[in-house]
């Protein structure tokens, strides 16, 4: 089982800073906002669901291969 994934908290990817690069990839300036505190408890799959996230799901699956991916 991968050790990263849609599935983790946004607070847990932020503390690998392999994480941090992919996020901000995708959520530019989202590991410096001043926000980052109130979604820092959500997993990544809910935080795409608010609209202001600009994510969809194909990012959003992007993503999370290339999350997966880090564990291999």
């Amino acid at each position: 089982m991968a050790k990263y994934s849609q599935d983790s908290k946004i607070g847990d990817l932020l503390k690998d800073p392999q994480c941090v690069a992919i996020l901000e990839e995708f959520l530019p300036g989202l590991a410096s906002s001043p926000r980052i505190k109130m979604v820092s408890a959500l997993k990544l799959k809910k935080m795409a669901d608010f609209k202001e996230a600009k994510l969809s799901k194909e990012k959003l699956a992007e993503m999370d291969a290339k999350l997966q991916a880090l564990g291999d």
